[in-house]
């Protein structure tokens, strides 16, 4: 690369990582605090929240590298030409397809970027943040009991607690199981301990309470049976699930796996060979719209000569191109969705953009007439005329 596309690429990258950096933060902060509240009020702790939400991270770039890639082609491009160093490019008689060159490279840097976080990162935070959300789900101290409190965790099931110490232990409880519809069940606790079952789903947690009693009321004869225990086991496997967590989102498997192998996903997942080739085909086209998007605001962004006023005509153009080709890659996503055989449809949205922007290239870079001078009619045209023919 020569030195101007050095120097062009060196502002692209560094605005590039500005845009990228404020986008992500206003996006994910946006996101952390929907989550903070949902988790806090579940009773996780800060630790978890802040875990959550960074595996939340790798999906939040992607998306928004490409918008960052095309903010920054439009903010180096506009400086330049305020400064009138597109100007003196254009002087020296560089072409548009020529200055060109350099913020295609950028497009494909920022192509890499999302290829990776597409294909590998995403989908390993993805498969994370759902084992992590089935683990949460399972921890029924954190999500279920809250002392001072009633709480329903099923249909006729009622659990109280005064307090809950710092190790977990859960202090006066009272459990109320109306389940079986031939008698109801009460007990009480002086204080009790939840088990967790094992990782595989295979056993349920357990509820541990000591020093309590049980009072069973039979509802066909109204006799009250009450026992007094030192400990007493109780089974919480029919108030949570704890069910084996099936990856049946393909977007969780890496783009190594659907690719070679696909038997095993099937198997699974429970999904089709055409649904993976769908996943790896809108995997494959995502990236391509990172080099569309610089392009199409470069190429906006040459239609118009240096002008005073700045060139927000040429960007409002580059916005409204954008906007048509993210139109394109919703409803694309949506066809694709409802027919998954029409899976080529991915790739329109990149195709279109790529157009738009030849086009508008090939627009900026065509040759103009220059207008001779009206001359006067029986009028001798003066020198200045004359000269200006000339050139």
């Amino acid at each position: 690369m020569s030195r101007l596309d050095r120097y062009i690429l060196a502002q692209l990258m560094g605005l590039f990582g500005f845009f990228a950096l404020v986008l992500v933060s206003v996006y994910w902060v946006n996101q952390a605090v929907q989550l903070f509240d949902r988790l806090i009020g579940d009773g996780q702790s800060a630790l978890v929240v802040l875990e959550l939400t960074a595996l939340t991270l790798p999906y939040v770039i992607r998306l928004l590298l490409p918008l960052a890639a095309f903010a920054a082609t439009i903010y180096a491009i506009n400086r330049m030409s305020t400064e009138s160093e597109l100007v003196v490019m254009q002087a020296t008689g560089l072409s548009p397809w020529r200055m060109a060159r350099p913020v295609l490279v950028f497009g494909v840097l920022v192509s890499v970027m999302v290829a990776v976080l597409t294909n590998e990162l995403v989908p390993a935070a993805r498969a994370r943040l759902a084992e992590r959300q089935s683990e949460i789900s399972q921890n029924v101290t954190a999500r279920f009991l809250t002392e001072g409190s009633f709480m329903h965790p099923a249909a006729d099931v009622t659990i109280y607690i005064r307090a809950i110490t710092e190790h977990g232990e859960l202090m006066d409880l009272f459990l109320s199981d109306g389940r079986n519809p031939a008698n109801r069940t009460i007990y009480t606790a002086q204080k009790a301990l939840i088990v967790r079952g094992a990782d595989d789903g295979s056993t349920p947690p357990k509820l541990i309470m000591f020093d309590g009693m049980a009072q069973v009321l039979d509802l066909n004869d109204a006799r009250l049976s009450v026992t007094h225990f030192a400990d007493f086991t109780y089974d919480l496997g029919g108030l949570f699930s704890t069910s084996v967590r099936q990856r049946s989102d393909l977007r969780e498997w890496g783009t190594g796996s659907l690719m070679f192998d696909a038997p095993d996903v099937i198997a699974q997942s429970g999904r089709t060979q055409t649904d993976i080739t769908t996943e790896l085909q809108e995997r494959l086209a995502l990236p391509l719209l990172s080099p569309v998007s610089a392009m199409l605001g470069f190429a906006a962004l040459m239609l118009g000569g240096f002008s005073r006023f700045g060139v927000w005509k040429q960007s409002a153009l580059a916005i409204a191109a954008l906007i048509l080709v993210q139109l394109l890659v919703n409803t694309s996503a949506d066809a694709v969705r409802r027919m998954p055989s029409a899976w080529l449809l991915h790739y329109l949205p990149a195709t279109v953009g790529a157009a738009i922007a030849l086009m508008m290239l090939w627009w900026a870079a065509r040759p103009r007439r220059i207008r001779p001078p009206l001359v006067t009619e029986g009028a001798a045209p003066g020198p200045q005329a004359g000269a200006e023919t000339g050139r």
